[in-house]
C-alpha cells in the first residue's frame, strides 16, 4: 500500500512530450538530409550537413525554453 497521494495520470503531458521528441528527431533528420543534398549539389566539404542540425537544435531548444517558461493558464 502506498500512502503517498498520487495525482491522476495525465495523458496530455505524456503526449506533449512524446510529440516534442518526435518533432526533434524529424527536424534533425530533415536537416541532415537537406545538408547532405546541398553539399553534394555545391560539391563542398560536408559543412552544411553539420551546421544545419546545430541550427535546428538551437531553434528547438529556444522554442522549448519559451514554452516551458510561460505560466500555464490555470496557474494564475
Amino acid at each position: 500500500m502506498n500512502n503517498k497521494q498520487q495525482r491522476p495520470s495525465n495523458n496530455s503531458d505524456l503526449l506533449r512530450y512524446a510529440s516534442l521528441g518526435t518533432q526533434i528527431l524529424v527536424a534533425i533528420g530533415l536537416a541532415v538530409f537537406a545538408g547532405i543534398k546541398i553539399d553534394k549539389w555545391l560539391h563542398t566539404f560536408p559543412l552544411l550537413a553539420c551546421v544545419l542540425p546545430l541550427l535546428v537544435l538551437s531553434a528547438i531548444f529556444y522554442k522549448v525554453f519559451r514554452e516551458t517558461s510561460r505560466p500555464k493558464k490555470d496557474e494564475y
